[in-house]
């Protein structure tokens, strides 16, 4: 399987894609979820519905005009394009929104009167409080680029740049007799997914002030 397909390529392509999109999700997310939670500002509240509302909508229903801005930006075949509408979700601002909450305010405080601007009590109090939902984020996010088939369909086009899914199913198709290594290339597949919750399954525990203040 290794020597005569592009699996290895299909793999990297995955990771580069899934670690960037959680990478972006922590930052976005987390940045999003900061006014929404500690915030005071006109208009939150129906910002915070838009948002949540966005859950709603099905990609389908975005992914026309989701593939003509891309192609209008010049993205098409590229790994822009596979990582720009995975960049942030309404589920990560939402679920950190709620984590944020849940911290206690004179942690923040204190920060506050040691002289902690807006983004350093992001960063040094409401981050490290928050690790475990920004875990749960980040293997969600994972998961969900990683196995996603719809939109590298419908946006790629150059077999160089295929996800592991979209491979597969080439692999599927191309070695539609040879099931041995379809299997081969499915357990290959959910390999990192597994070895990915086995490294942060600890991590994962109820979040609070007791999970640390950085500094």
């Amino acid at each position: 399987m290794f020597q005569d397909t592009l699996i290895l390529r299909y793999l990297l392509n995955s990771t580069v894609v899934s670690a960037v999109a959680v990478l972006a999700n922590l930052l976005f997310c987390s940045l999003a979820a900061f006014p929404l939670a500690r915030l005071r500002f006109p208009g939150r509240g129906p910002v915070l519905a838009l948002v949540v509302a966005t859950i709603l909508i099905p990609f389908q229903v975005v992914m026309i005009p989701l593939y003509l801005v891309m192609v209008q930006l010049g993205l098409r075949n590229s790994y822009m394009a596979l990582i720009l509408p995975n960049a942030a979700t309404a589920f990560g601002v939402f679920l950190l929104r709620q984590s944020f909450l849940g911290i206690p305010r004179e942690l923040e405080e204190a920060a506050q009167l040691d002289g902690c601007t807006a983004l350093g009590r992001w960063w040094n109090v409401l981050i490290p409080a928050a690790r475990a939902d920004l875990i749960t984020l980040a293997v969600f996010v994972f998961i969900g680029a990683w196995s996603d088939f719809l939109w590298p369909l419908v946006i790629l086009d150059d077999p160089q740049l295929y996800t592991l899914p979209l491979g597969l199913q080439q692999l599927s198709s191309s070695f539609s007799l040879d099931w041995r290594l379809v299997a081969a290339g499915a357990v290959v597949s959910i390999l990192p997914v597994l070895a990915l919750f086995t490294v942060v399954q600890r991590f994962i525990l109820p979040s609070g002030a007791a999970s640390g203040v950085k500094g």
